[in-house]
């Protein structure tokens, strides 16, 4: 609306201007045109504005920020070392070199590289951090601009002149901001970068997982391809005994008996083939899925053999799990997260204070649009009052979530150390037994070559020979699956004790 200008006994009565002259008067034109009146007017605005922007700044730092206490850190009782290991210190190595092998080293940088769940998390946190970017907008103020044309044509009857037409353009900016008294903000913007944290952590979880993944399938081709060539030696020693049983027959020194059981024991050997055949195609399937790959397309395996790494991993003190560990770490962020949305909460019931500022121009020709301006600042102070219990609510669900995570964080230390232990029972538990299993078998081929060679010089029959046979034999293919699960149980061992070199992956 344009004002007046100022007369004599214009403010008479409490009105501003008066009301029967201010459709003869012409707009405002800037500031500096205004009128003695109307500046005070101005100034009175300008006064207010003042007045309630110096008392929000008083509220906030007289009062006291009624905000959420932090969380108390979990207290758990960790013991002090895991199985008389000796301390070691936070290693950003990369454990799957330990086995010294490049071909491993190539399948785990391709499934690093092109493992669709690793996809996945990386588009997953890219869509978290994007959101704790938009939770900290409110930070700042915000500025908008409008603009708008308007044409109007009218005619009041037949009778009347010609209809009149008018054009109306106009063009504004305008800004918002609220005063993060009681840090309302501030904590929803914390909790969402701890949030998107805590998914960098998922995926290096995701990582650590994968390269275990690979790894295990890998190792358990290779345990396949040592079947199949123990399989090979044992049925070339099967046919072997077989010829000689078959010749003792012919001469008439055994019996029909022993070389149907010798036979038979030539057609066990090689059913277990086919067997192992397609253990090994599964493995190579589950392997390409982890590299992205179709499984006509998985790459070749070439190693036929494996040992275990010389050098056993010390895990460390218990406690290191919290700095090692990307599951644990990610739990607690998400701890901290959660009671970050509690101070949110409870500042939402408190009052807030929103600042508004906008100018306008508004003229029936674009050449003096920037002439005729109105600015107006307002400042608006709110506070609930009756919501239904809706803001308390939201407190309760919001400490019941940080309740729910303290538990989580608990629950996932708690579980990180089990499974370091695990891993270090099984690996010494596989050790012994391996001592045991290779001890029993050093004594079943002496009782071996002990029933051949009575066997040879018709002291016994055949029968000691097929059991001790069979026996070998036996003890032979366990112990290659035996000595996979030590292998397998020390990359659990790794898995089970994380380590920093997820902190270099990139998308």
């Amino acid at each position: 609306m344009a004002l007046p200008p100022s007369a004599p006994g214009r403010y008479k009565g409490g009105r501003p201007w008066d009301r029967r002259g201010a459709r003869n008067q012409a707009p405002i034109i800037g500031e500096r045109s205004l009128p003695a009146g109307k500046n005070q007017h101005l100034h009175r605005f300008r006064h207010f504005f003042a007045t309630a922007a110096f008392s929000a700044m008083l509220l906030a730092v007289g009062c006291t920020l009624r905000q959420a206490a932090p969380a108390p850190d979990p207290v758990m009782e960790l013991p002090q070392a895991f199985s008389g290991q000796k301390v070691q210190a936070v290693s950003r190595a990369k454990w799957w070199r330990t086995f010294e092998n490049d071909e491993l080293d190539r399948l785990i940088l391709a499934a690093l590289s092109a493992n669709l769940t690793l996809e996945e998390a990386w588009a997953r946190l890219r869509q978290v951090r994007a959101q704790a970017v938009g939770a900290g907008a409110g930070r700042f103020p915000d500025l908008t601009v409008t603009a708008g044309a308007a044409h109007s044509r009218q005619r009041a009857d037949t009778t009347s002149p010609p209809a009149r037409a008018t054009d109306q353009y106009t063009l504004g900016l305008t800004s918002r901001y609220e005063l993060d008294l009681w840090g309302r903000i501030r904590s929803e913007q914390e909790a969402a970068v701890l949030s998107a944290a805590a998914s960098r952590e998922d995926l290096a979880a995701a990582a650590t997982t994968v390269v275990a993944a690979v790894t295990e399938r890998w190792l358990g081709i290779v345990a396949q391809r040592m079947h199949r060539a123990r399989l090979f030696e044992q049925i070339k020693t099967n046919e072997t005994m077989l010829e000689l049983v078959e010749l003792r027959f012919r001469k008439s020194m055994s019996s029909a008996l022993d070389v149907l059981q010798q036979r038979q024991v030539v057609e066990r050997s090689l059913a277990q083939l086919p067997l192992v055949d397609r253990d090994e195609q599964l493995l190579i399937n589950e392997l390409a899925l982890l590299l992205g790959q179709m499984p006509p397309h998985a790459p070749e395996i070439r190693t036929e053999s494996v040992d275990l790494p010389a050098t056993a991993p010390e895990a460390g003190l218990p406690i290191q799990l919290l700095t090692k560990r990307p599951d644990v770490r990610a739990a607690a962020k998400r701890l901290r997260a959660a009671d970050r949305r509690v101070a949110a909460a409870r500042a939402d019931r408190l009052p807030n204070l929103r600042l508004t500022a906008s100018g306008l121009v508004q003229a029936g020709q674009t050449a003096i649009l920037l002439e005729n301006w109105l600015i107006s600042l307002a400042a608006d102070l709110t506070a609930p009052i009756f919501d239904g219990d809706r803001r308390l609510a939201a407190v309760d669900a919001a400490s019941a979530e940080a309740e729910q995570f303290m538990a989580v964080f608990k629950k996932t230390v708690l579980t990180a150390v089990k499974e370091v232990e695990d891993a270090l029972v099984r690996e010494a538990a596989l050790r012994r037994y391996l001592a045991g299993l290779e001890a029993e078998l050093a004594a079943a081929e002496r009782t071996l070559d002990e029933a051949r060679s009575r066997y040879r010089n018709g002291l016994n029959d055949y029968l000691p020979v097929l059991t001790a046979l069979l026996s070998v034999q036996g003890l032979e293919r366990d112990l290659i699956d035996r000595r996979t699960d030590l292998i397998l149980a020390r990359v659990g061992l790794y898995r089970a004790l994380g380590g920093a070199w997820t902190d270099d992956l990139e998308p």
